[in-house]
């Protein structure tokens, strides 16, 4: 069997009927040639699975997480290739991986980080240098304050449309994961008034899209191009230069657990599917709430 045709077949299916994200097909596309290049034009023989595994752990050193996510996608393929008959038995059932995966607690921005960022930007906006300047930064106070004030991805704000906000109740309409809605408050009225103002600059322009957030030549701003924003205001501001936006996404959670916020409205709010997910967040508040009490609790200088 000519193994490149078949999983080209593959992907071409499982895009018309799983529902998947476009950045969720091209790791697939990746995991599938990966494997078709350790393959390297050889039968599918019984041990592959194991072998390939081995290769990913001992002679890449690839992170758990990483292994993981190609064994899940190997699954999914056996499973069709056993189905169709391109092989006899399904070799991937010889074997039940439990591979210990790293559990890392997500990074944070400080809030001191956050306020320097929303600082520099409104500084930035004050300034009206010129008015181009003035409408970007304009987009990128109201871009990275909303980022900061609801925990959205970066692919969710790109994907915002002036069609999705509803003005009256001060509240946006979120497409997530999985083509998942839901709504979420603006509760921060400078943040409301940031987007306000961003809207009228923008529709003062030629635009060719009605995404709520657009780049110099008025198409829909893309989660490179807001990766871009960040990058270049985190230098301006001095704060982690290893941060990315999604640390903004990380830091508004951790900060809604440590003010109260109750796990489950936590994981509504963020959009995970399972709250197991949104969990991790709660052993940062932890360690945060250690920290405090190590340097500031009185009774240990009694």
């Amino acid at each position: 069997m000519n193994i490149q045709e078949i999983t080209r077949d593959y992907l071409s299916i499982i895009k018309s009927t799983k529902n998947l994200s476009d950045k969720t097909m091209i790791a697939y596309d990746s995991d599938l040639k990966d494997f078709c290049l350790f393959l390297n034009n050889r039968q599918i023989y019984d041990d592959i699975i194991f072998d390939y595994t081995n290769h990913l752990q001992n002679d890449r050193h690839l992170k758990t997480s990483t292994i993981t996510r190609k064994l899940t996608v190997l699954k999914a393929f056996f499973e069709y290739l056993f189905r169709n008959e391109y092989i006899s038995n399904n070799c991937f059932q010889k074997y039940s991986f439990k591979l210990k995966r790293e559990r890392k607690l997500p990074k944070t921005l400080s809030v001191t980080e956050s306020s320097k960022l929303i600082n520099h930007l409104t500084d930035k906006v004050k300034e009206k240098t010129s008015s181009f300047s003035n409408w970007k930064a304009s987009r990128d106070l109201a871009l990275i304050d909303l980022l900061i004030s609801s925990g959205i991805r970066i692919q969710e704000a790109s994907n915002i449309s002036l069609n999705d906000i509803l003005f009256s109740e001060k509240t946006i309409l979120i497409n997530g994961k999985g083509k998942k809605q839901r709504l979420i408050y603006i509760s921060c009225n400078d943040t409301w008034n940031n987007i306000l103002n961003w809207i009228e600059l923008r529709n003062n322009k030629t635009n060719y899209t009605d995404k709520l957030f657009v780049n110099r030549f008025g198409n829909q701003i893309s989660i490179h191009g807001i990766e871009y924003i960040y990058n270049t205001v985190k230098t301006q501001c001095g704060i982690n230069i290893f941060s990315t936006p999604h640390h903004l996404r990380h830091t508004f959670a951790t900060n809604l657990l440590a003010n109260g916020a109750d796990l489950r409205s936590v994981q509504e709010i963020l959009g995970h599917s399972s709250v197991i997910t949104t969990e991790i967040y709660t052993e940062v508040t932890i360690n945060r709430k250690k920290q405090i009490l190590t340097d500031y609790n009185f009774r240990n200088n009694l």
